[in-house]
């Protein structure tokens, strides 16, 4: 059974960060601090599919979900995503209808999708799993996370949450924030209103709701608003934050 999956069903919310250093060390530190999942970033930032899959072995010895977010939308890079193990993919820019069925088939094998099939993977065990199996559980466990974050892609929300095999809509407000004229406003009201429609229509249609917090304050107030996928920081931001404090406190008076 897919964990972050069965977390979702149970619990009011779930939170994880995105992860940009390609270091397993700071994965699993992620995992014994108790969050729920990682956000392993091939979008913004350096890494690669070999150390994505590194990271995703630390998620898994940790007892946490690995989440990949791709560069876009491309079959193939969703395709290498799931084969190095991860249990969901995360796929930014989705505008339209036809984005989020590409994402879709680019993650399920037939008759869901059309994804590449070859079960020598890390996915399958490398082969030491039943084929049938492997191909029957990845369709039933594997989420697909669609990112809408631009003025076209609220305004296509009903066709996407029409379209079957989306587990979550996840909400991009710095890019929406962008779109809308107010770059990195992300708590103007403009921006909220959009969000807060997404939120609404996405719960009505039945998919789960995720969204980018930078602190705690904003992570409870999405949380209320019924936000149950909670990306909480960055790797980077974390470290950098701790290491302010710490100088701050350390150096005062000096």
């Amino acid at each position: 059974m897919n964990r972050l999956k069965q977390k979702l069903g149970l619990q009011k919310f779930v939170a994880g960060p995105f992860l940009k250093l390609p270091a397993p060390a700071v994965v699993e530190i992620v995992g014994i601090a108790g969050f729920d999942y990682a956000i392993i970033d091939c979008e913004h930032g350096p890494l690669n599919v070999l150390a994505a899959e590194d990271m995703v072995r630390a998620a898994h010895l940790a007892g946490i979900s690995a989440v990949v977010r791709v560069t876009e939308n491309n079959p193939a890079m969703i395709s290498r995503a799931l084969d190095i193990g991860a249990d969901a993919v995360q796929v930014p820019q989705i505008c339209s209808r036809r984005d989020a069925e590409m994402a879709v088939k680019a993650a399920k094998f037939a008759p869901r999708g059309e994804r590449g099939v070859c079960r020598f993977v890390r996915a399958a065990e490398y082969s030491a799993m039943d084929k049938s199996d492997y191909f029957k559980r990845a369709n039933e466990e594997t989420m697909v996370i669609v990112h809408i974050e631009g003025q076209e892609g609220i305004d296509n929300l009903d066709e996407i949450l029409e379209v079957e095999g989306i587990d979550i809509i996840f909400i991009g407000p710095y890019d929406l924030s962008q779109s809308l004229g107010v770059p990195g406003q992300v708590n103007h009201p403009m921006v909220e209103e959009k969000m807060i429609e997404v939120v609404r229509k996405a719960k009505n249609s039945g998919k789960y709701v995720g969204t980018f917090v930078d602190d705690v304050k904003t992570g409870h107030k999405w949380i209320e608003l019924g936000v149950q996928y909670i990306s909480y920081s960055v790797d980077v931001g974390i470290i950098y934050d701790a290491c302010k404090r710490v100088v701050e406190d350390l150096y005062k008076g000096r």
